[in-house]
């Protein structure tokens, strides 16, 4: 089960839940008696228990689990934290339901929350799951710097990064080579023969962000192609402000004969821009990370895949072997990328003359 976490305050006073007591009284037991079938304890017949559980299902009775959490030394509270950057995305959904999917065999449930490149937000949420005795973190960070997650990792609570590297602390990662990607995806369009190469990135201090880029310029030295700080587009944040970028890139009186585009949701806005200019089938274009109906476009969408769901599957292991009682040095998982060739990156530049 996944919850999302979110945030309210005020309104008006919710009727009082049902307590253990309640459900003592109605089952004709003892409030003791109550404690052990809820908390999964031996010590009760069978009729017992099920009396129990029929009383406490009339009176919508719900467990505190953080209450007996702390009264049970050792106990898990059952929750894993997911801080990543946006749910919404179709990567950190991919990644988020592979990570489910490994958590939940072990009776483990995820709350997971967008941190929307925030690092005051990472910080209020960590807190917030921290005092809820969650079990482990998976964090990918918008803040650039860890120390404030010292305390937590030495008291040994499990911490897992995925998509990010911890700075500033020593543990576990799941990561991709996103310079690799992109120089994969930049080279794949100078073999095709383009020469101006213009790339779409999202904001230069995230680290996956910066890696592309530094991907991206690495493929055109190797290539003995002069780098066009014009041609480079960084802090494109959203599919609007992609389409934007790339309709006046197009408008140039050079233009580039091909993108890179450093994230799917600017991948996106670079389509509906190619579209819009009936460039589409005329430009090349290569996407960074694959989503749903990316092999639909006409032409179908050559993209840089992330194996999404080994990275969530990784990550929950970690996670279960740490809380299993592995105790041994970090782990540092980096997957490598793939080309997947599907027709929008093949599209040869246009003949001079």
């Amino acid at each position: 089960m996944t919850t999302t976490l979110t945030y309210s305050g005020g309104g008006n006073e919710r009727p009082a839940r049902s307590t253990m007591k309640d459900v003592a009284r109605l089952a004709g037991v003892s409030v003791k008696t109550v404690s052990r079938v809820v908390n999964g304890e031996p010590g009760a017949s069978a009729a017992v228990r099920e009396r129990i559980l029929q009383a406490a299902e009339r009176l919508d009775y719900r467990h505190n689990l953080g209450a007996s959490t702390l009264r049970r030394k050792g106990a898990r509270s059952g929750i894993v934290g997911a801080l990543l950057q946006d749910i919404g995305n179709s990567f950190s959904a991919g990644l988020l339901r592979a990570l489910e999917d490994v958590l939940r065999e072990d009776g483990l449930s995820v709350l997971a929350a967008s941190l929307d490149e925030e690092p005051e937000r990472e910080r209020g949420i960590v807190s917030d799951l921290v005092a809820r005795r969650a079990d482990g973190l998976v964090l990918m960070p918008a803040s650039d710097r860890h120390e404030y997650l010292l305390s937590e990792h030495r008291a040994g609570l499990p911490l897992v990064f995925v998509d990010r590297r911890p700075h500033g602390l020593d543990c576990d990662s799941v990561t991709v080579d996103n310079l690799l990607g992109a120089k994969l995806a930049t080279a794949h369009l100078i073999a095709g023969g383009h020469r101006r190469v213009a790339m779409l990135s999202d904001l230069q201090q995230i680290e996956t962000a910066k890696d592309r880029i530094d991907g991206y310029r690495a493929a055109l030295v190797e290539a003995r192609i002069e780098f066009d700080p014009d041609l480079l587009v960084h802090s494109v944040r959203s599919e609007e402000e992609a389409t934007r970028v790339v309709t006046d890139l197009l408008s140039r009186p050079d233009p580039p004969t091909a993108f890179l585009t450093g994230r799917n949701i600017i991948t996106v806005g670079a389509v509906r821009a190619l579209r819009s200019a009936g460039m589409i089938g005329k430009v090349a274009l290569v996407g960074y990370d694959d989503f749903p109906l990316a092999d639909l476009v006409e032409p179908a969408l050559t993209v840089i895949r992330q194996d999404v769901r080994r990275i969530g599957t990784e990550v929950g292991q970690i996670l279960l072997d740490r809380l299993g009682g592995d105790s041994g040095p970090p782990r540092r998982v980096v997957l490598e990328p793939s080309l997947v060739i599907r027709g929008s990156g093949e599209i040869p530049p246009p003949v001079a003359g």
